[in-house]
């Protein structure tokens, strides 16, 4: 997913939401939050806006394009506090109804960072719970539904594949991707498709330098170059293997990268 959406056939504002909110893309809801007069549509009515097109109506006209416009500067700015103003729709539109119109346009911003856990196992479901609270969006995936915990943060969102590495196509350009299944053959099938990418942030592997190079070794027979693969993952210096200890170093790690990605996209 990399944030184009078309509307789906008969999709309301709703679902078009629900969508943007599970793949961590911008997008804005329009809400008519009062009527005066004439206008086009009754106080309730609801629009989603993203950065590429609209789901729902306002009722057309200047009044929806001005909205539009609004939504996407609020998006591109990355805001988050909801933006409210009146229309008079005869002067200030040239809109025939007359009336008077007060729109809110609340901005729902992309996560800064994302985070995807290839394998709901302890380690996974441990550094779910770790990166809890931070403005990241994580995506746990699994193909097994019993393996996930009952209750995710609110940063994150369970994705069930079947074939786990189906999801890598999706993983946003600039995401850190995480593998760590219960299978060593799924590992490397996962690592193979987010490394022929060549456009995420951060590719680590779960295990031992000798995990590492046995990857290496059969990415390179398949033409693969492994030697941006970090493995073992975690911050250096900690050996403990309890999960929760794999979990906490492997978050530390991440927050090393965001912040040095953040520095050379300030440079």
């Amino acid at each position: 997913m990399t944030g184009e959406f078309l509307p789906l056939p008969s999709e309301d504002w709703l679902g078009a939401l629900t969508r943007h909110r599970q793949a961590g893309t911008a997008c804005a809801l329009v809400t008519v939050l009062s009527v005066e007069g004439s206008s086009p549509r009754e106080a309730g009515t609801k629009m989603l806006v993203d950065a590429q097109g609209q789901v729902g109506s306002i009722g057309g006209g200047h009044l929806e394009m001005k909205a539009i416009e609004i939504a996407r500067d609020l998006i591109e700015k990355r805001a988050t506090a909801p933006h409210v103003e009146r229309f008079a729709l005869g002067p200030k539109l040239g809109q025939c109804c007359g009336g008077a119109v007060t729109l809110s346009i609340e901005p729902f911003a992309a996560p800064e960072f994302q985070v995807w856990i290839f394998g709901a196992g302890h380690v996974g479901k441990a550094l779910v719970h770790h990166l809890a609270g931070l403005p990241w969006r994580v995506t746990l995936v699994d193909g097994r539904p019993e393996q996930f915990p009952a209750l995710l943060p609110a940063n994150a969102v369970r994705r069930v594949e079947e074939f786990a590495e189906d999801a890598a196509k999706d993983v946003p350009p600039g995401a850190a991707a995480l593998v760590m299944t219960h299978s060593h053959n799924l590992d490397l099938a996962i690592v193979e498709r987010l490394l022929t990418r060549g456009d995420l942030g951060f590719v680590g592997l779960i295990g031992s330098a000798s995990k590492r190079a046995r990857f290496e070794a059969r990415l390179a027979a398949k033409g693969i170059d492994g030697s941006s693969l970090v493995c073992p993952i975690g911050d250096e210096g900690i050996a403990d293997k309890h999960p929760h200890a794999i979990a906490i170093a492997a978050a530390a790690q991440l927050l090393r990268v965001r912040a040095a990605a953040t520095r050379l996209v300030a440079v």
